[in-house]
């Protein structure tokens, strides 16, 4: 297998896609995700795959994650797993998600990619595979309409992000740089004031006064718009085809090489949950709703699911190629050492999931097994 010499430069790096609409009381790695029980049912007469008593998914409280939302609340993933049980696990941050996955806690998970990046690099490439795409988009600028009327007002402002070299932040440094301003990327001090803000406080310090904006993902943009602030920025516009990952699935290389049907089941699922979310966008928006509400006891009120919901894709392609900007952009930044990211893709299993479905495959960027 390949491996990687990458280091991480900066200390704090320790990155997330994403982060949920609540903290939730953990045990252990993550709080385990309420079972529906229509929807976990076992069906009668199923056989167990690969042997396993169960398979253990992680995934966040967030709307990005909305293929395992939705696959929680139909029980897709417990009929594609038959007999073998299908268990969950609700993170509240990367680190903790791929922390779990090298523990064993979990064996699949769905990801950002600027965790799976730092995970795979810090392990010399030996812990995990990038196996899946899963949604792409639902990121924006959102401010202070008031305070910031246009793009070349920013400089100047205090813009959150939800953590030091996260996805978001990443992405808020990257544009910053393209602006030909200036920022010191660990401190956020410079041109723009970046001030690392967890996502579930930021309406408060939006309303506060105490931030100008933010680049944030959703459903935590629409809240902010909720709020009264304006989107200034869709991140989607910076990307070719207006598409670059936000969401992606990995698992345990030593769980893909022992129980590559179980992979398989899991990826198959994961296909016709998108799918799913595709032809029935209402349905399945209110799928994942409930699913929030059964995780954290809090669901998203209409004005702000909707467009938040609009603005995420769901696809299979795990858009490989902007994985790979997005760790030249955390280069550049000054946040990570020159990434050897080959090998962390291994998309064999899903590319048969997708011809056996007649779909198309989908392509690694020259960054899978070889």
């Amino acid at each position: 297998m390949p491996a990687t010499r990458s280091t991480l430069l900066r200390r704090g790096l320790a990155a997330v896609a994403a982060l949920p609409l609540l903290t939730l009381a953990a045990c252990g790695y993550g709080s385990e995700a309420k079972d529906e029980p229509a929807a976990q049912k076992v069906a009668a007469g199923a056989q167990k795959i690969d042997g396993l008593d169960s398979v253990k998914i992680g995934y966040f409280g967030n709307l990005t994650h909305g293929t395992a939302l939705v696959g929680v609340n139909k029980g897709y993933f417990q009929k594609a797993l038959g007999a073998t049980k299908a268990s969950y696990q609700v993170f509240n941050a990367g680190p903790s998600e791929i922390e779990a996955l090298n523990s064993g806690s979990i064996d699949i998970g769905w990801i950002g990619p600027s965790p799976a990046i730092n995970g795979y690099t810090k392990s010399a490439g030996k812990n995990l595979r990038i196996v899946g795409g899963s949604a792409s988009g639902g990121v924006k600028l959102v401010v202070n309409p008031a305070k910031i009327k246009s793009l070349k007002d920013v400089k100047g402002k205090r813009i959150a992000t939800p953590q030091l070299g996260n996805t978001q932040d990443v992405a808020l440094l990257n544009w910053i740089s393209e602006q030909g301003w200036k920022v010191d990327a660990e401190s956020g001090k410079g041109d723009v004031s970046v001030i690392r803000t967890d996502n579930k406080v930021t309406p408060d310090a939006y309303k506060s006064g105490s931030i100008d904006g933010a680049w944030v993902p959703e459903p935590t943009a629409s809240k902010l718009v909720a709020e009264g602030a304006k989107v200034l920025l869709d991140e989607s516009d910076l990307w070719p085809d207006k598409k670059f990952v936000i969401t992606n699935i990995i698992v345990s290389q030593k769980f893909l090489t022992e129980h590559p049907k179980a992979v398989e089941a899991v990826l198959k699922a994961s296909v016709d949950i998108n799918k799913y979310i595709n032809a029935n966008p209402d349905e399945a928006k209110a799928a994942a709703n409930a699913q929030l509400k059964a995780d954290s006891g809090k669901e998203l009120p209409a004005e702000i699911l909707d467009p938040a919901w609009k603005s995420i894709q769901f696809t299979d392609d795990p858009l490989a190629a902007t994985l790979n900007s997005e760790a030249e952009h955390a280069v550049k930044a000054g946040l990570l050492e020159d990434p050897l990211l080959d090998g962390i893709y291994d998309l064999a299993p899903l590319n048969k999931v997708l011809q056996a479905a007649g779909e198309p495959t989908v392509d690694d960027a020259g960054l899978g097994v070889k």
